[in-house]
């Protein structure tokens, strides 16, 4: 079972063969005695392509889930943390694999060197919970669904745009959201179904103390839409436009001066990164250590930021 998966996650015989330190023959002989007690075909197989057939497919579904509870059996067993080794298999959108998860990856394995993270990304991730160890996910604030999450991070979503574009179009007066509907609109299409559903291409800005009541803004230019945040992050830092970027995404930019936060005191949502586990299955030893990892490296990030903006010397500016 284990030289089958291989051989579909390689992309053929000598591949996984290579992976698994076995020769070829061997490789193809264990796949075939496999074919020969199930009495059916997994593999198609021509000189240029493998493919999996319908049986295949549905085969090596369960054996990733029998395989994966043999690992967690094996870590169970383990007798401490050191000694814990497998595959975590984790699903995440794209910005928060790239911003959240990537610059944690070699501090991760220089701890944890026999644990293997397996990253997936996809743009809708939290409909295949159940697929994976850890699926990571973004919530508006209320969030309210049927799911085992564990939260990591809040955060909010700011209006932003590049100086340059500033100087042309000019700068929204504080306190005047329905200035943007003199400006191009950067809309993202992912966040706006999950932070306000229904209002369509619509703008919807909170006050961030709830002083005054929100503004829905029917911006009439919008000249980009996408699902992903960081091409519209791009566009904004190229001077196309007004975008909302989570604050997260956006401080590098705003502390180089390449974008900047307009409207301070308004907010376009308020979100959480949560860390949504599979119904119904005991939490393995290996995903809690990881889950651990995150949430101490949240904390130190979130107690970094809270220093640099406590410090006397440095511009309010900079520290967004």
């Amino acid at each position: 079972m284990r030289v089958f998966q291989a051989v579909v996650d390689e992309g053929g015989f000598a591949a996984a063969a290579r992976w698994l330190e076995l020769s070829p023959p061997v490789v193809t002989r264990l796949v075939a005695d496999l074919e020969q007690h199930l009495g059916t075909r997994l593999l198609q197989r021509t000189t240029r392509k493998l493919a999996l057939t319908e049986a295949g497919d549905a085969y090596l579904a369960r054996v990733r889930s029998i395989l994966h509870e043999i690992e967690d059996a094996e870590a169970a067993a383990a007798a401490s943390t050191r000694d814990l080794r497998g595959t975590i298999r984790i699903v995440a959108s794209p910005v928060l694999a790239t911003n959240f998860l990537a610059p944690l990856l070699s501090e991760w394995h220089a701890l944890h060197p026999r644990l293997m993270l397996d990253i997936d990304i996809d743009a809708y991730a939290s409909s295949r919970v159940d697929e994976f160890d850890v699926t990571f996910m973004v919530a508006a604030e209320n969030f309210d669904a049927n799911i085992v999450a564990r939260p990591l991070m809040q955060g909010e979503s700011i209006v932003v745009a590049a100086p340059g574009y500033l100087a042309r179009k000019g700068l929204p007066l504080p306190g005047q959201p329905q200035d943007l509907l003199q400006h191009d609109y950067l809309r993202d299409s992912g966040m706006a179904a999950r932070a306000h559903p229904g209002l369509g291409r619509k703008l919807r800005l909170s006050h961030v103390d709830g002083l005054q009541p929100p503004q829905e803004l029917d911006v009439p230019s919008v000249v980009l839409q996408s699902i992903s945040t960081e091409v519209l992050m791009r566009a904004a830092v190229d001077g196309m436009g007004v975008a909302v970027a989570p604050r997260l995404l956006a401080h590098e930019y705003l502390a180089q001066g390449e974008l900047v936060q307009l409207l301070p005191g308004w907010i376009y949502a308020r979100y959480t990164v949560y860390a949504a586990l599979p119904s119904g299955r005991m939490l393995p030893a290996r995903t809690k250590v990881f889950l651990d990892f995150l949430s101490e490296q949240v904390r130190k990030s979130m107690a970094m930021r809270k220093q640099i903006e406590s410090y006397p010397g440095l511009p309010a500016g900079e520290a967004a």
